[in-house]
């Protein structure tokens, strides 16, 4: 395993743990790692002891920028046996593991994706020869330089309950053997070169929690029954920039987990769906479609939304809608601009006290 890490890309927030501070957390961490070596017949281990600063220790590199902070950890081509310690987290400050061309056995720890300046710089095309990992449960290769077309054999992965391919090269279409991958909760292709349409069958995976394929070149319409009978358990959905058509199914508004909605530079018609039971909206984005019918009422969705107590983000601008704008939710981020607004700017804007973006750009409201 190699990754290379950079801190041009922002990872998610994570519970904070008490942990000592500076350079103490990266020794107790490289300690706890060579702790789970079982078998180190180079001995190149045998340095990692109080009798030398650590930034000494064999395969060590530190920044005096960042205060003695290990940057690079590489122990790769070593025969190595063991296991990777979770404690590999607390090197908050690694750039660069190579760890290729040993004999680590268990799970990569999830604990990796904690370091926040981490991503990797894989090449190749995805091998069929990983079909016969048939007890892996996640599969993860995003940020990298993946072309070609997503390996049909990745149906044998039958234990898989995450797919993440994000941010590739990938081509071609998504195959319809991924359909037997039934434990599957998160499915992630976002940020690639796929085309065609979702195979009928995916949606089907009644265990999707999180479907993103943003950025793609996908075409067809989405199921009516989508978020009750097909993704039932659904919370983030994400077809942003894509070349959907048709209606946002009027199914969505008895999604009641949905978080996240985001539909984006679509080719979308029809109206809004009535979004009063989705009480967990985080997020909703329609914006740059062909929504609404250009009349009164268009803009009802936005009232139902009062009951979306955590809501922060609404985007609904670049469409056909007409109407007044109300203003009762709570909301960081609004973006409106590029309909058929009327009345005057709504007086309750003042009482969005957590707005920290507002983007009109109207010219139809009244004084």
């Amino acid at each position: 395993m190699f990754i290379f890490c950079s801190n041009s890309f922002m990872q998610p927030n994570h519970p904070l743990t008490t942990k000592p501070e500076g350079n103490v957390t990266d020794r107790l961490a490289l300690l706890a790692i060579k702790a789970q070596i079982q078998h180190d017949p180079n001995q190149v281990t045998s340095s990692w002891n109080e009798s030398i600063h650590f930034c000494q220790w064999h395969g060590i590199t530190c920044s005096r920028r960042h205060g003695q902070r290990v940057t690079k950890l590489e122990l790769g081509s070593l025969a190595l046996v063991g296991s990777i310690s979770p404690h590999i987290e607390n090197l908050s400050f690694l750039r660069v593991l190579n760890l290729q061309n040993n004999s680590f056995t268990h799970q990569i720890p999830p604990q990796i994706g904690h370091l926040q300046d981490c991503r990797n710089n894989l090449v190749g095309k995805i091998t069929p020869k990983l079909s016969s990992l048939s007890k892996l449960q996640s599969f993860v290769l995003e940020f990298n330089n993946l072309p070609g077309e997503i390996p049909s054999s990745l149906r044998n992965l039958s234990s898989l309950n995450a797919i993440g391919l994000a941010y590739n090269n990938l081509e071609g279409s998504i195959p319809s053997s991924l359909c037997q991958l039934k434990k599957l909760t998160i499915f992630s292709l976002a940020v690639n070169r796929l085309s065609g349409i979702i195979p009928s069958c995916i949606y089907n995976l009644s265990g999707i929690v999180q479907f993103e394929i943003l950025v793609n070149r996908i075409q067809g319409s989405l199921p009516s029954n989508l978020g009750t009978k097909f993704f039932p358990n659904l919370q983030i959905f994400s077809i942003d920039e894509n070349q959907f058509t048709g209606a946002i199914p009027w199914s969505i508004s008895n999604a009641t987990n949905l978080v996240w909605f985001q539909c984006s530079s679509n080719r979308l018609t029809g109206q809004v769906p009535n979004l009063r039971n989705l009480h967990n909206l985080v997020v909703f984005n329609v914006q740059d479609n062909n929504l609404g019918r250009d009349k009164q009422g268009d803009l009802s969705f936005v009232s139902e939304l009062v009951n979306a107590t955590g809501l922060t983000a609404l985007g609904f601008n670049d469409n056909n809608f007409r109407g007044t704008l109300p203003t009762s939710t709570n909301l960081q981020l609004l973006f409106l601009q590029g309909n058929r607004l009327e009345g005057s700017i709504p007086t309750g804007l003042g009482n969005l006290v957590n707005l920290q973006l507002l983007q009109m750009g109207e010219k139809n409201f009244t004084r």
